[in-house]
Formats: C-alpha cells, structure tokens, sequence
C-alpha cells in the first residue's frame, strides 16, 4: 500500500522529480513498484535526481544506520536517475522528502526500506504549494551542489498559507536546528489543551527541560508514545556521560506523571527486523511538527526537515494516531474529555 502511494506521488511528476531519502533497501513487489515509476519518469523527460546516506560502519544506535542497496541504486542509475551519495560522517543525511515538478512536497519519517513499509510506525504526507516546494528544491540544491552535511539547512522559512489556509513553515537542519527546537519547546510551554509527542527518542535538553516543567504544572493533557528499546540505550550513554545523567531523572519525571507508551523494539542489529517505533510528531494544541526529526540532540546536527502546520483538523488527526499508538504499546487511556480534538 505504501509503495503504490509513493508511486502515485511519483507518477504525477511532469518536470522534476528530487528524492532525499536516509534509507534505501527495497526487495521484491515494493522495489520494482518504485523502479518502474521511476524508469517511467524518466521516460517522459522528468530531469529525476536521488541522493542518500552513504553507509558507514560508524556505531549510531539512534537513529539505526542505513544499509543502502547499492544494486537497487545501479538499476536506478541505469534507467538514467542521477545519484548523489551524502557522507554521513560525521553527522548523517537524514532526510525523507520528495519534491515534485517545483510544486508538491512528499515527506515524513518514512525511509523506503520493506521493514519501514511493513513493520515500523511512521507518517506520510503531502504538501501541494509551490512556496514551500521551492524552500525544499532549495535544501535539495545546496546540498546536491556541496555534499556536506553540517552547511546545509542554513535558510530561515517563512510561514506559507496553502489553497484551504492552513498555516505551513518548513525547519531544515543542522541550519536551524535550534530555531526548530526552540520553536518546539516555545509551542509546549504555552500550551493550553493538549501536548502529544510521538518519537522514537526524546533526548533534546531545551525539550526534556520544557516538557518536565509543564508535567509538573499538571495544567495539560500530555501523552505520547517512544522507543523503549532506544531509549534505553540512550540513557546508557547518559549515564556514561557527566553532563547528561541529569536528563535520566528528567525523562523518568516525564513519562511517570504523563501518559506515555513504549515499544519495545527488536534490538538494533545487520540482518535483524527493524520493527521500531519511527514516527516523529509534536503536536501542542493546534501546532503540528512533522517531519525527519528525532527529538533528540543528535539531530540537531543531522540533515532533517520539518513541517510547522497550524491546523485544528491535522491537530486532531494526529492526536488521534499518537493515542492509538500509545495506547498500543501501554499508555492509559485518556480522562474523559482529555484532548478531545478540536476540528475546525
């Protein structure tokens, strides 16, 4: 199902086709979905370009690092999509975007590997305007033209009004990484109905410090759903780390007083099922942050974006998938009347 979404998004390219994907490891039904669309675009004169993660042996527990395959890149190649490896030392190209045609964006915490398709917890979605496509094209540009990952991201967007008036403002990182995080941590400190965070790790300190004080004021419904297989081995590396223990105690306040799930994932390991809990959305009562981004310190220095929309209607969607993820993986349910969405 998600192949053939993908490969709609795809199919619909005229001009241009640009992909900025972290993973890369498609077999079978999904990979030749995906081969095809792209083997068809090229056909009909779309100038189509790739880049990725290049791998490295490097031990990145979170996020798990990529493992491209590299034959399914050669066939691409083949069929005349232009390819752009990124290294990914020592900060990594974490991106998950497509720009189609200088118009229309496809993005998310989606990579395009059958584990991620069949197994993972992630968000898609699509944004039709051609202001925020052009803030896309541009990331994509700078960094195809310098493949360097710590000088990308380096452009401040502005808010963008789509067709039905929703609000919408890309992040892109390392560039912006603290605006992005300063702007989410702004967006829970002045929440006044509900906070839902969904992500695999939550190790940012100016959002774990942000977070600790509004559970403790016990004046919003908060809940949310992680990856307890990766934060656990994150608080490992706290742990060895002076400066970081605090952020221990300030993550067990956290999910103690409010209602979070926890995965527990496969462990991390080549060949093994990656089944993590890879969704990555805050919401702060009308606010909604989606995108690539962990929220986590180590993603400040990686190449992500993120989508800022204001829009009761997308608030109230994705509260409704973080409760039903959380709920999955042990989070209480909700006090009646707690969260309630609020669609406009």
């Amino acid at each position: 199902m998600v192949a053939q979404r993908v490969a709609a998004f795809l199919d619909g390219a005229t001009k241009s086709l640009d992909v900025a994907i972290y993973d890369l490891r498609l077999e079978d039904s999904p990979g030749n979905t995906l081969l095809n669309s792209f083997e068809s675009a090229v056909k009909r004169g779309v100038v189509t370009r790739l880049m990725f993660n290049q791998d490295h042996a490097m031990a990145i527990p979170v996020p798990p690092p990529p493992q491209i395959d590299w034959a399914f890149v050669d066939r691409l190649r083949s069929t005349g999509v232009q390819v752009m490896p990124i290294p990914g030392i020592p900060d990594l190209m974490h991106h998950k975007y497509v720009v189609r045609d200088a118009a229309s964006v496809l993005t998310g915490s989606t990579n395009w590997t059958n584990d991620s398709w069949n197994r993972e917890e992630n968000v898609m979605f699509t944004v039709a305007s051609g202001e925020v496509a052009a803030e896309y094209a541009a990331n994509f540009q700078g960094l195809w033209d310098k493949p360097v990952v710590a000088l990308s991201g380096r452009v401040s967007s502005p808010w963008s009004a789509l067709a039905d008036g929703t609000r919408v403002r890309p992040y892109f990182c390392p560039g912006r990484s603290l605006k992005l995080v300063h702007a989410m941590s702004r967006s829970i400190a002045s929440a006044q109905k509900r906070i839902r965070i969904c992500s695999p790790v939550i190790t940012s300190g100016p959002i774990l410090g942000t977070l600790a004080e509004v559970v403790q004021q016990a004046k919003v419904d908060i809940a949310g759903v992680y990856d307890a297989t990766q934060m656990d081995e994150v608080q490992h590396q706290w742990a060895a780390q002076g400066g970081a223990t605090w952020k221990i105690a300030v993550f067990h306040t956290i999910i103690g007083a409010a209602r979070f799930g926890s995965k527990r994932s496969t462990p991390y390991a080549k060949g093994t099922v990656h089944d993590f809990m890879h969704a990555k959305i805050l919401v702060a009562d009308d606010y909604v942050y989606a995108g690539s981004f962990n929220l986590s310190h180590s993603g400040e220095s990686n190449a992500e974006n993120v989508m800022q929309i204001e829009s009761a209607e997308v608030a109230g969607m994705c509260v409704a998938y973080i409760d039903r993820v959380a709920a999955r993986y042990g989070a209480p349910p909700a006090p009646a009347g707690a969260g309630t969405p609020e669609v406009a």
